[in-house]
């Protein structure tokens, strides 16, 4: 397995992850009534839970936009050293993201969420070249 490949696995569970951290601070702010209701008039989340959901979302974004940066370098057998360090970067950048935003550094959150898009967009134009 490539290590983007590798970094596309353990982006997903940093995924999972957030998606944990996000319920469970969704469900201590709204309560397990509206939580396993309908839905239909969802309450909006603040504080803590609104950032991880936010970040959450943040990163359901960014993971489209990074699996296909994986997929055309590894199906275009272009996969090197630097695609594997723009993949690295990606993933740090990510993690960091996430506290960045619950504790809102600003602007290093705003920072820390270029550098990951950056290493998507690097590893996609290196994978044309």
């Amino acid at each position: 397995m490539t290590t983007e490949l590798t970094v596309l696995a353990l982006a997903g569970l940093l995924q999972v992850a957030q998606f944990a951290g996000f319920s469970i601070a969704a469900n201590r702010q709204v309560g397990p009534k509206v939580a396993m209701g309908t839905r239909d008039n969802p309450p909006a989340l603040t504080g803590t839970a609104g950032r991880l959901q936010r970040a959450l979302n943040n990163h359901f974004e960014g993971l489209v936009m990074f699996t296909l940066a994986v997929v055309v370098v590894t199906l275009g057998d272009a996969a090197s050293a630097f695609t594997a360090a723009c993949a690295w970067a990606y993933l740090i950048a990510r993690i960091v993201y996430v506290p960045a935003y619950v504790l809102g550094w600003v602007p290093w959150r705003s920072f820390i969420w270029a550098v990951g898009f950056a290493a998507t967009l690097l590893m996609i134009l290196a994978s044309l070249f």
